[in-house]
């Protein structure tokens, strides 16, 4: 078993080296992913900063084999926040006060007509998603998993977030596939050989569930980004697996579904810096998905953390408004210790050796706002808030 794990293949690992040539029957997939040695964890204590010794940083897209399948593919983003899916938007509720009804109607004005944005229930809708996402949250299960550490589910992650955005795929779908694994993790029993099977298959079955049918990779393509490693008879059985685990129950209130409310709210009063808030959100929503600090904690107040972190990061004033409270859930003060974790991560993710997040938002594209000062200071050796 150690030596199929040391042939396991993983994304931005020697994509140069001239050993390791492209391979014909994965596609075109270059044969530069390998997975090194997972005998010893690296020291970092942040999941962010803990590849440095699990795998060599090298630039360049993920694979040609990739890019055969999003070739020719309509280019879909983040959508914009006035245009957000009914299923992850929150109405007013009959019975609010005046004080909160204006709250929600600040950011939902560009919904009175539009009878999919379903404006007069969107609280009572979010009331729902903060009620289930404590009934369907992982735990903290890596001293269960004999043999994981926190450090394979960053390598993990990082490779997820990579083939996700190689592969074109929507927002939902990151965030619904890294629930998936964490889902499992915390209720099966995984050894390291099956790390990455667990992912590609959660990545597939998040891909079916999220995705337009047109635009959804065939299974060949999940073969592809795992190197041959695995089969199609394999990753079935995974899905099998993954799915009798779940119950089949795959309706959960991700952090996506939080975030696009709260990072609308965050934006509504700065209307010309709508992108950059949004942008700035996703970034540290993302590196939110790398820390296993925060697998345990509620979606919601993740998501209110990445953008009161993004608010920090962006010098924006208040920090935290009385519209972001009410439509949080959160005062400030209770982010304190998830704040602090994001911008520890922004501030080690140019150093760290799983650093896609941090490539993926220095992009031109999104904005280059991963290139911003962090908004921390260690000169005393604590934290200070800018």
């Amino acid at each position: 078993m150690e030596s199929r794990v040391e042939a396991l293949t993983w994304p931005r690992a020697n994509r140069n080296a001239a050993a390791l040539p492209p391979n014909p029957a994965a596609r075109g997939l270059r044969r530069g992913w390998l997975m090194p040695s997972l005998s010893a964890p690296p020291p970092p204590k942040h999941v962010v900063d803990s590849g440095a010794s699990a795998r060599q940083q090298s630039e360049g897209s993920v694979n040609s084999g990739v890019r055969k399948h999003t070739r020719g593919r309509r280019r879909r983003s983040t959508p914009p926040l006035a245009s957000v899916p009914p299923s992850s938007r929150p109405k007013l509720a009959a019975g609010t006060s005046n004080q909160h009804r204006q709250v929600n109607q600040d950011i939902d004005v560009l919904d009175v007509d539009n009878q999919l944005g379903v404006a007069d229930y969107i609280e009572d809708i979010y009331k729902f998603y903060k009620v289930a996402e404590n009934e369907c949250r992982p735990c903290d299960y890596i001293d269960s998993q004999a043999d994981l550490g926190a450090w394979m589910r960053g390598i993990l992650v990082d490779w997820i977030i990579e083939a996700h955005e190689e592969l074109d795929l929507m927002p939902e779908t990151l965030y619904l596939a890294v629930y998936i694994i964490d889902r499992y993790l915390s209720m099966q029993p995984v050894i390291r050989g099956e790390l990455q099977l667990v992912g590609s298959t959660s990545l597939l079955i998040a891909c079916k569930y999220e995705e337009e049918e047109v635009w959804a990779p065939e299974m060949e393509v999940f073969i592809s980004i795992a190197n041959d490693v695995y089969s199609r008879e394999q990753i079935l059985r995974m899905e099998k697996a993954i799915l009798n685990t779940l119950e089949w129950s795959l309706s959960v209130p991700t952090h996506y579904v939080f975030l696009v409310r709260f990072a609308r709210s965050a934006s509504s009063s700065d209307t010309k810096n709508d992108k950059e808030m949004e942008n700035m959100v996703f970034f540290f929503a993302e590196l939110a998905l790398m820390q296993y600090e925060l697998v345990p904690i509620k979606p919601s107040m993740v998501a209110a953390a990445a953008v009161y972190a993004a608010r920090l990061t962006l010098k924006k004033t208040p920090l935290w408004t009385e519209a972001l409270q009410h439509q949080t859930g959160f005062a400030g003060s209770q982010l304190t210790d998830c704040v602090k974790i994001l911008v520890t991560a922004h501030s080690t993710a140019r150093r760290s050796e799983l650093k896609v997040v941090y490539q993926k938002y220095s992009s031109e594209k999104l904005g280059g706002v991963a290139l911003r000062p962090p908004a921390i200071d260690f000169s005393a050796n604590k934290w200070r808030f800018r």
